[in-house]
C-alpha cells in the first residue's frame, strides 16, 4: 500500500510529509518528502498551547489545515492523485504528555483530514497505549527495526528532536526503547531566547562557548537517568532543572552546555541497554548540528553517525514511519510493545477515519 506520513514534532519546526510504499512489516519503496514550516504565529500559539494548557481549538484548527496543505504539495510533486494512496498516518501535534498519570494530548482533527483530502486517515496513536498502562512512546521503534534489517547489530538509533528516544535492535530482531532525556528542546528554547532565532543553527553559539563540567554532573545526577525503562518524556520536563543550571551563563556558555546535557543523557541512556550497540546511527533534527554531533562522538562508546550513513533519510524518517504504522493499523499488527512502551502486550492503536 502507498501509505503518506505526517509528523509534528515537540521542535516546533513544521510539518514532514512523506510517502512510503508497504505493507506494513517490510518497506518496498520510499517516495518522495517535503517539510512545511510553521509560520511564527502558529509556532508562538502551539508553544503558547502546551505551556499554558487549556483550549488549543484554534491551534489546532489551522494545524490541521496546514497538514491537508502539506499533503497537497506532495501529492503534487509525486504527480499523484489522492486515489493513489491508502491511507494517511497523521501523528498530530503533542501539547502534553504524562503516561504516569494515564495521560497524553496529542492534537490534530484526523476526521477533518479525511474529509479535506478524500484520504482514510489513521491517527490518536498514543491514546490506546497510556490506557493500558504504557508509556505511549516512543512509537517509531518497529519502524526502525524494519530499514534496519540487514544492517550490522547490535545497533541503536537515537532521534534527537525536542526530545531524545533510543531504539536498540538485536541480531534477533529484539527491541528496546525509551526516551534519554532532552533532544533539541532545551538548546532551542535558549537560542530563542537569548538569540531571537528558534534553534542554534549549526550550532554557531555553542561554537563560541565552553562547556560547565560541573553543571553537567549536576544534571547528570537527577534521579530520571537511574530509573529503568521503559520511560518517556514531556518536551519540558527538563525545562526547570535547566533553568536552574543555566543561570548566569553567557548565552554561548549556555549553548554549550545545553548541548552537553543533550550529549550526556544519550550516555546515560546507553546503561540500560541490553548489548552495547556497534553503532549509534542518529536521526532527527539534531543531526544537523555539528556540536551536538561532536559531543555525541566523544561520550558514546561506539561509531557514531547520520543515519544518511547506511542510506536512511533522516529528515524524512518519522514522517515516513508514521505512514508504516498507519498500514500497520489497518492490517491490526501492533504498533507497540512490552520492550519499547511498556504496555502489558503488543497493542495496536490509532484511531481510523474515512473520508
Amino acid at each position: 500500500m502507498l501509505a503518506l506520513g505526517l509528523m509534528s514534532g515537540t521542535s516546533l519546526d513544521g510539518i514532514d510529509a512523506a510517502l512510503i510504499e508497504t505493507d506494513g512489516e517490510t518497506v518496498t519503496r520510499f517516495g518522495p518528502a517535503l517539510t512545511v514550516a510553521y509560520p511564527d504565529p502558529l509556532r508562538a500559539a502551539l508553544r503558547a498551547a502546551a505551556v499554558e494548557g487549556g483550549s488549543a481549538d484554534a491551534a489546532e484548527q489551522a494545524m490541521t489545515r496546514l497538514h491537508a496543505e502539506a499533503v497537497t504539495q506532495l501529492l503534487a510533486q509525486a504527480e499523484l492523485p489522492a486515489e493513489a494512496v491508502g491511507v494517511i498516518g497523521f501523528h498530530g501535534h503533542t501539547l502534553s504528555h504524562r503516561p504516569d498519570q494515564g495521560h497524553t494530548r496529542q492534537i490534530g482533527d484526523g476526521a477533518w483530514l479525511a474529509t479535506a483530502t478524500g484520504i482514510r486517515v489513521v491517527n490518536d496513536f498514543r491514546s490506546a497505549d497510556v490506557a493500558a498502562g504504557g508509556q505511549g512512546a516512543p512509537l517509531v521503534p518497529v519502524f526502525h527495526r524494519a530499514l534496519a534489517a540487514g544492517l550490522d547489530t547490535p545497533l541503536a538509533v537515537l532521534n534527537l528532536g525536542g526530545v531524545g528516544n533510543v531504539t536498540w535492535i538485536g541480531a534477533d530482531g529484539a527491541m528496546s526503547a525509551f526516551d534519554t532525556g532532552p533532544g533539541n528542546a532545551l538548546i532551542d528554547d535558549w537560542a530563542e531566547t537569548h538569540t531571537g532565532t528558534p534553534i542554534d543553527r549549526d550550532g554557531a553559539l555553542a561554537t563560541a562557548g565552553r562547556v560547565d563540567l560541573d553543571r553537567v554532573g549536576v544534571f547528570l545526577s537527577d534521579p530520571w537517568f537511574d530509573e529503568p525503562p521503559p520511560k518517556s518524556l514531556d518536551r519540558d520536563d527538563f525545562a526547570r532543572l535547566a533553568a536552574k543550571l543555566t543561570r548566569g551563563l553567557s548565552p554561548a556558555d549556555g549553548a554549550a552546555t545545553l548541548t552537553a546535557f543533550t550529549a550526556a543523557a544519550a550516555a546515560a541512556a546507553a546503561i540500560h541497554l541490553p548489548v552495547p550497540p556497534r553503532q549509534w546511527l542518529i536521526t532527527g533534527g539534531g543531526r544537523h548540528n555539528p556540536v551536538l554531533m561532536m559531543a555525541l562522538r566523544q561520550v558514546l562508546d561506539a561509531e557514531v553517525r547520520p543515519v544518511e550513513a547506511v542510506g536512511w533519510n533522516g529528515d524524512a524518517l518519522e514522517a515516513q514511519a508514521f505512514g508504516f504504522l498507519a498500514v500497520r493499523v489497518l492490517a491490526g499488527l501492533p504498533t507497540t510493545f512490552p520492550s519499547t512502551t511498556g504496555t502489558p502486550e503488543p497493542l495496536s492503536g490509532g484511531r481510523i477515519f474515512t473520508p
